[in-house]
């Protein structure tokens, strides 16, 4: 396979991405499918460089494409990459540019009701930016909702555990091998 391709896991805060993601890795290594996970909220930050900031967008994509460089020279073809607006049409040219002008875009949102992530981000942030992160946790779930595209799956994660969201998800890739004879 010369063809990179890119699973992009996307939602709002507290929704499960990163969990999620590394369920994902964890079936396709159970079943030797090569493979790399980026997690995209780290590929932008510095400071001062702020949400929205160019350099912020600029920065992550220098770090994405020098990070899918190294993977690629040494032969992987296939990416876990989550983040929270990933899926969006905007940033599209960003994986072309960094994972070449012909990748495989496949696009997963996963969603949580505002109970459901509050709960969440209730029991993991532990500084003093959690009404920050509830709010712009809303905010992405809104943008998400109006401005995903259509061809994206998208799956709820209320009450469902890692293990089923994981398997829906890496059953959208096609990287595993067909069990069926």
């Amino acid at each position: 396979m010369d063809q990179a391709e890119v699973l992009l896991i996307a939602g709002r805060a507290g929704v499960g991405k990163t969990t999620v993601g590394w369920e994902v890795s964890a079936r396709l290594r159970a079943a030797m499918v090569a493979h790399c996970v980026i997690e995209g909220d780290f590929m932008g930050l510095a400071h001062p460089a702020p949400a929205g900031d160019p350099r912020r967008t600029k920065i992550a994509e220098r770090n994405l494409t020098a990070l899918w460089s190294n993977y690629a020279e040494l032969g992987y073809r296939r990416l876990i990459y989550t983040h929270t607006v990933s899926v969006l049409a905007e940033n599209e040219g960003m994986f072309q540019r960094a994972l070449g002008a012909n990748v495989k875009i496949i696009r997963v949102v996963l969603t949580a009701s505002d109970a459901t992530a509050r709960e969440r981000l209730t029991g993991r942030e532990r500084g003093s930016e959690l009404e920050q992160e509830l709010e712009s946790s809303a905010r992405k779930a809104r943008i998400l909702d109006e401005q995903t595209p259509p061809e994206a799956l998208r799956v709820v994660t209320d009450g469902r555990s890692v293990l089923d969201i994981a398997r829906e998800v890496v059953g959208a890739t096609g990287w595993l091998p067909s069990t069926s004879g």
